[in-house]
């Protein structure tokens, strides 16, 4: 008995690259990136601004060590940002904490600031709280006829840098605490400190701006 043989099977061809599903296909596959691309893109509208690397105090001359740059979605005329003139050299006119963003309004030329630093020693304990960027009052305590008597001496300063002197041979926990004051009250400040009595700075609680 002979068995008959029936229609052989023709084999499957490999797609070609003129198939027109394929092309099709990738058509599509390339939109769908560029569409995904376009809306990442569209989505990012962040804009590199600077920030600062620490606590700067008002008559701070700003320099790159100070600043890092951040991408932030802000309004660009509020904030100074990292394209173009870089602030380098300009002065911090109001405490900016650390990790903020550079304020335009908060810059300025060496000119127009009018405060400088001065250096305070006191004895007195100061509150843990009381750091770089702080906003104090000074007081000075006299003794007259065993009478002790506090006058402000002045008010709402920044505190620009506090040291601590540990020192062995230091008598007492003497601490000196730099704080900035205006070219008008210079002349009375100084006075008021270099009389014969006891400086104290207290903080304030609110911690308020000068």
């Amino acid at each position: 008995m002979s068995g008959t043989s029936g229609p052989v099977a023709g084999r499957l061809k490999r797609p070609s690259w003129r198939d027109p599903r394929l092309l099709i296909g990738l058509v599509l596959i390339a939109i769908a990136v560029v569409a995904v691309g376009a809306s990442m893109r569209a989505s990012d509208s962040t804009v590199p601004y600077y920030a600062a690397t620490k606590v700067l105090t008002p008559g701070t001359v700003v320099s790159e060590s100070d600043v890092a740059v951040t991408r932030v979605r802000v309004s660009s005329d509020v904030y100074v940002p990292a394209m173009g003139e870089p602030p380098w050299g300009q002065v911090v006119t109001r405490v900016i904490g650390k990790g903020e963003l550079l304020p335009a309004d908060a810059m300025a030329g060496s000119t127009d600031v009018d405060v400088r630093a001065v250096a305070v020693r006191t004895q007195t304990p100061l509150a843990e709280d009381i750091t770089t960027g702080s906003v104090v009052d000074v007081w000075l305590t006299t003794d007259t006829d065993g009478s002790p008597q506090s006058t402000p001496v002045a008010e709402g300063l920044v505190v620009s840098q506090v040291d601590q002197d540990d020192s062995a041979f230091a008598v007492g926990s003497a601490q000196t605490v730099y704080v900035l004051v205006p070219q008008a009250l210079m002349s009375d400040f100084l006075g008021a400190v270099a009389t014969d009595g006891a400086i104290s700075i207290v903080g304030r609680a609110s911690g308020g701006d000068a």
